[in-house]
């Protein structure tokens, strides 16, 4: 094996890679903000609600936060207790809950820390063969045939589904998008890729389905290769259209004239897993995709509105319909809720246009007490909304063939809102409020004037700008506590937010490190009316501006950026983060809701230099968590020929993304 050189520049402080926004998102944060409506944001309604008393509770002190921004002087070093760890609760019966809480891990540590008592294990790495004939890995010898039958690159949502025992599953993986430039030596620009190239970074997106397997309850989970059940869907895999807007004009093209019938999911980052078995994925930033080389009038605001201005990846060179002189309606066939059944390796995957398009985060689905499927989903870019979805046809429960059939169709109906926030003030110490679901489609009728069902299902955020939803700090994963039944959203940060714009939902400006937001809904989760407050606001918690539902700052660790949720069965929050703003490595995060232990923040685990942590999910045993490593060794100025990470160490001279499990030994 060579050895090759070590990047040792240490991610900036305060900025995510510059690498990663490039291949991820097309810079989008360095564009105009894509919603450029006179909607209101948090700002204006602190300003209605509560004038300038808006303040900072915490650790017994009352600051107010107008001015406490970007510009103010940096906190002191984090409190003793969250570096040196957390003490908890003693284990029991060998559960996850009960560890000791890591210190803070520098950005520049290229490794993956768990708490004592545990360890952790790679599942599967991008490369790794899965299907029937797939070659083992060779990153001096990529082929498009290669990697469609390989793991593809840069996993995020990750699902684990219970497969004939309780030491058999079946393994979902978003991916989410190629870092080029560490995928392949030499690389400059898309315009000097070879179409080889760009055909195995086409076969690189998408999805994985994999089949794992372990010895008993103690053992890591490990892929089986080869498996009947293992899956790969790709930018080329054919998708049926479903919903009131399938095969509308808007979705024809000369290549599928039906406009029922599209090829491929891209930049698929969270998703949800449906109470039949089925799982949900949310295509996100898919603008980037398609060289814009001419805007069709009849939906040049709409372009404007999705982020429709670049020049691609290059993949229009061997794929005509990325270029939008040769197909103007492709990109409105991206930018959906894709359904995949997992049972089912032959089955067809589904776009649910019922769901509204925009840039999906994810979506994860509850159900109502009515009995009605309900999917609330986040539109992640600054600014930009939260939605929900309620199904017209109502669950049908019970492991039967039938029950199934009818709730395969639960999504493809139903009525779409978008959320509007009120702060009641602070004079309660408290950031809360009400809010409504404004309608968007109800009973398969617009309520948005001057536009179609259509319409507005295929440019929603064009329809939601028309009714002044609120305009959010970049919504992210968005899931259902299964054991309080409330619903808890990520919202990542929002750098550009103004002094002017702060609010009880939204207290920060420049708000570099993001929140965590409860909403419970008045009745079921179906109703048009919720209260809301906040649970986490993140940051170093010697920052007076941190809040963790009231517990002791000087007791918890440090966290930036949330990005995913998920739970354990005792209803604790678990988060995972991106784009760490303080200087340290991400990682993922447990913070009970309950109990008296309320509020009390503690990392479970780090990721290596370069990485975020996406799609937790926590076995179904209860012992051990899987996680998706995103982008390790993506810094800047790293190379295949200068790597910053050779993750996940075995023996691999270059950072390959991979799912791990880590478990109580």
């Amino acid at each position: 094996m060579t050895t090759l050189p070590l990047v040792s520049t240490p991610r900036p402080v305060g900025a995510r890679a510059a690498a990663t926004c490039h291949f991820r998102c097309d810079d989008a944060c360095s564009k105009p903000v894509p919603n450029a409506s006179s909607n209101p944001t948090f700002a204006e309604i602190v300003a209605a609600q509560a004038a300038r008393r808006t303040v900072l509770k915490a650790g017994g002190a009352i600051t107010a936060l107008v001015g406490l921004h970007a510009a103010a002087p940096a906190p002191a070093a984090a409190a003793p207790l969250a570096a040196a760890g957390l003490v908890p609760p003693p284990p029991t019966s060998g559960r996850i809950h009960g560890f000791a809480g890591i210190a803070d891990q520098p950005a520049a540590n290229d490794a993956v820390v768990v708490p004592d008592g545990f360890r952790w294990k790679p599942i599967i790495s991008w490369g790794d063969p899965i299907l029937a004939g797939a070659p083992p890995f060779d990153f001096e010898a990529q082929t498009p045939a290669a990697q469609a039958g390989q793991f593809g690159y840069n996993n995020d949502f990750t699902a684990l589904l219970r497969h004939h025992n309780d030491n058999e599953a079946l393994l979902v993986c978003n991916h989410e998008y190629t870092n080029d430039s560490l995928m392949f030596r030499g690389f400059t620009s898309y315009a000097a890729m070879t179409d080889d190239q760009l055909k195995v970074t086409m076969a690189a997106h998408g999805m994985s389905v994999v089949h794992v397997s372990r010895k008993d309850v103690r053992s890591a989970w490990g892929y089986r290769q080869r498996s009947r059940w293992n899956r790969r869907i790709t930018a080329r895999t054919p998708f049926r259209m479903t919903g009131p807007a399938a095969g509308d004009a808007m979705l024809q093209t000369a290549a599928d004239p039906t406009g029922l019938r599209v090829l491929g999911t891209l930049n698929n980052c969270a998703g949800g897993v449906t109470p039949w078995g089925t799982v949900l994925s949310g295509e996100e930033n898919v603008n980037q995709y398609f060289a814009v080389t001419s805007t069709p009038a009849d939906q040049a605001t709409a372009y404007a509105r999705y982020g429709l201005s670049g020049t691609g990846r290059g993949w229009e060179r061997v794929d005509p319909r990325f270029d939008t002189t040769v197909a103007p309606n492709e990109p409105n066939r991206f930018g959906w809720i894709v359904e995949v059944d997992p049972s089912d390796p032959t089955s067809t995957p589904r776009k649910h246009t019922a769901m509204g398009r925009f840039k999906h985060e994810g979506a994860n689905v509850t159900i109502a007490d009515s009995g009605r499927v309900v999917a609330y989903m986040g539109d992640d870019e600054r600014y930009d909304y939260l939605y929900k979805f309620v199904s017209h046809r109502q669950f049908r429960p019970g492991p039967t063939q039938r029950a199934k059939r009818h709730n395969m169709r639960l999504l493809e109906s139903g009525d779409l809102y978008v959320a509007r926030f009120t702060g009641d003030g602070l004079g309660d110490g408290e950031w809360d409020g009400t809010g409504e679901w404004l309608p968007l489609v109800v009973d398969n009728t617009s309520l948005v004037p001057g536009m179609s069902v259509a319409q507005v299902l295929i440019h929603t955020r064009l329809a939601a700008d028309l009714l002044a939803p609120t305009k959010m700090d970049r919504p992210e994963d968005v899931e259902v506590n299964p054991v309080n039944k409330r619903t808890y959203v990520a919202l990542t940060n929002n750098t550009r937010r103004l002094p002017t714009e702060i609010d009880e939902a939204n207290p920060r400006a420049a708000n570099k490190h993001g929140h965590v937001l409860e909403l419970t809904p008045v009745g079921d989760h179906s109703t048009a009316t919720f209260t809301w407050r906040l649970v986490l606001i993140a940051g170093d918690p010697a920052d007076p501006q941190t809040y963790f539902l009231g517990y002791d700052r000087s007791e918890v660790s440090s966290i930036s950026c949330p990005d995913n949720v998920a739970f354990d069965a005792q209803g604790n929050l678990w988060i995972a983060t991106d784009g760490n703003q303080l200087g340290n490595a991400d990682g993922l995060y447990m913070m009970p809701l309950q109990g008296a232990e309320v509020g009390r923040l503690r990392q479970f685990l780090s990721m290596p230099v370069g990485a975020e942590c996406c799609g937790p999910v926590i076995t179904f045993d209860e012992r051990g968590v899987l996680v998706a490593v995103q982008h390790p060794g993506e810094i800047d100025g790293a190379t295949p020929d200068a790597v910053a990470s050779t993750f996940p160490y075995r023996g691999n001279t270059q950072p390959r993304p991979s799912v791990i499990h880590a478990y109580r030994r």
